[in-house]
């Protein structure tokens, strides 16, 4: 997601290893490897070339449907809600009336790329996020045999001040715009079930309050 995906933290347009141990640096290179993490479609829909993934969360984030979609799940006329990473500050500035204030760890999955395809993944993924999404490294934290690890991946985040960024709408108005959108990836209520259910299973500790309340607003519009 630039619209749709959600990445290192990169449709949201914003990717998960098998279960593997912390990310080590390249044995030929010494380099660290290419990884990064998929917090919205990249989750079910992973980049290119991926040689290891594994579930993981961001700490002090919020995962929220605040990225407008021109391109993936809405039109510029009429544009979807993707989700997109905002440090939880920040997101307390924009939105005091957010119904989950203690939510601030994020669930998605770390993909580590074949080193061989390194650069041809970056350019995908840069093409992919292209709606409003920049580039910078965050901790992505996970479990390895019972212990928290840290990996470190290169993430795409959604920032407040890029120009796709909504903001906060009240969870009503927000569910009813993602049931009437569509765009070229498909309805946007599809995006929003895929991405419930794929965190769901990501590991029996994954949440995301805003998520699922949501996905509970869709039911009712299904009814």
């Amino acid at each position: 997601m630039a619209s749709e995906t959600n990445l290192s933290v990169p449709d949201g347009s914003s990717a998960a290893p098998g279960p593997q141990a912390e990310a080590t640096r390249n044995t030929t290179t010494g380099e660290r490897p290419y990884v990064v993490f998929g917090y919205g479609s990249l989750i079910w829909k992973p980049p290119p070339h991926v040689i290891a993934q594994t579930p993981g969360y961001l700490k002090g984030y919020v995962r929220r449907f605040a990225q407008k979609s021109h391109d993936h799940r809405g039109t510029p006329e009429n544009p979807g809600r993707v989700v997109t990473l905002i440090h939880k500050e920040d997101w307390d500035h924009f939105s005091e009336s957010d119904p989950f204030p203690d939510d601030d760890v994020v669930w998605g999955v770390a993909y580590t790329i074949d080193p061989v395809y390194e650069s041809e993944v970056r350019d995908y993924l840069d093409y992919r996020e292209k709606d409003g999404y920049t580039l910078e490294e965050l901790d992505i934290y996970g479990l390895v045999n019972g212990h928290e690890t840290v990996i470190i991946p290169k993430c795409y985040v959604g920032r407040p001040d890029n120009p796709s960024f909504i903001g906060s709408e009240p969870i009503d108005k927000l569910a009813e715009r993602i049931w009437h959108s569509v765009g070229p990836s498909g309805p946007n209520k599809d995006y929003l079930y895929h991405l419930a259910e794929a965190v769901r299973q990501l590991a029996p500790e994954s949440h995301d309050s805003h998520l699922f309340e949501l996905e509970v607003r869709y039911d009712m519009h299904d009814l």
